[in-house]
């Protein structure tokens, strides 16, 4: 099992499989993709030996991410070789929606289980100023065509001042009849946003206190569950979640690891540094990789330092998908 100094148990991994995106979105990727470097990404064999070196270590979950991964025209090979893997019991994935409705049925037949779909905004314009696109309608016709085909989906906005940091309404109106969970992010800083960060930072504490007081329960974390509060209410269909970053002992329960497009492993978003682990793909050796792991887990901090303003290597969040 992996399991690092601290004593967290590592059940989930978050493998990019491209950092390319077609989105624009103001808090990531503002001027659109800047391809700076040659782009050599994992390849459907070392994507395998990945699936298959985490699961005989205990992982049990794998959601795939970007940038964003449906730009790979091999997607559905992917989710087949990670469902496929003995051991992992759940492959999700993580999208921009933009071709949800074209793609979704092959998905599920390669056997993707469940969704993640990032909204920013419920409306169509500032939708579109948000991510430079004017995709909403088609994303919200892809989430429920997933639905209809048994797809859990849970859709990410992020919380900013200007944008929907005054909109909560809207979203729990949504998710009254609609069987979704809707998670509020809070804004991260990254390399390159601290402006950004400083004029749109909305603190999601008071949600979660109005929430509370309107009875909404908190839900039990499930054991390969990511870092999110989830809430439910008897009268409605959905729930709602909070990502609180800034919030103590966010990183007490961290349980998932992250894999770079380009073979990097990052022990936390905010790490310093990718630790290569693409030469061990080529190995004839599955021990050596696994080995490696089990070492370089042994470097992984208590906490991601967030709250000191320390964001690591990490640019904007399409490098690791989050």
């Amino acid at each position: 099992m992996l399991e690092d100094k601290f004593g967290r148990r590592f059940h989930y991994l978050r493998l990019s499989i491209t950092d390319v995106c077609n989105f624009s979105c103001e808090y990531c990727l503002p001027d659109g993709y800047q391809c700076d470097s040659d782009r050599d990404f994992l390849s459907q064999q070392e994507i395998q030996r990945i699936c298959t070196g985490f699961a005989r270590l205990g992982t049990s979950k794998i959601r795939l991410t970007g940038g964003e991964p449906s730009l790979r025209k091999d997607l559905p090979e992917i989710i087949e070789i990670c469902a496929k893997t003995p051991g992992i019991k759940h492959v999700a994935m993580t999208t921009n929606g933009y071709r949800l409705p074209q793609q979704i049925h092959r998905w599920v037949d390669a056997g993707l289980n469940s969704l993640n779909v990032s909204i920013d905004s419920l409306d169509p314009r500032q939708f579109a100023s948000i991510t430079g696109n004017d995709k909403l309608d088609t994303i919200l016709q892809g989430i429920d065509i997933a639905i209809s085909l048994g797809i859990k989906v849970k859709v990410n906005g992020v919380l900013m001042r200007q944008y929907n940091g005054n909109d909560i309404d809207s979203f729990l109106a949504w998710i009254k009849h609609k069987p979704v969970t809707f998670r509020l992010i809070e804004l991260m800083q990254t390399g390159n946003n601290l402006t950004f960060f400083n004029q749109q930072h909305v603190a999601a504490q008071p949600i979660k206190e109005t929430l509370l007081e309107q009875g909404w329960q908190l839900k039990q974390r499930a054991l390969t569950a990511g870092p999110a509060q989830e809430f439910q209410h008897p009268d409605y269909q959905g729930e709602i979640g909070l990502i609180m970053p800034y919030g103590k002992d966010f990183c007490a329960t961290c349980n998932r690891l992250r894999i770079s497009a380009t073979g990097k492993l990052h022990l936390c978003l905010f790490a310093e540094q990718g630790l290569d682990i693409r030469p061990y793909l080529s190995m004839d050796s599955d021990s050596a990789f696994e080995q490696q792991l089990v070492e370089l887990l042994g470097d992984k901090e208590a906490s991601h330092w967030l709250d000191q303003g320390m964001t690591g290597a990490t640019q904007h969040l399409a490098m690791l998908g989050g």
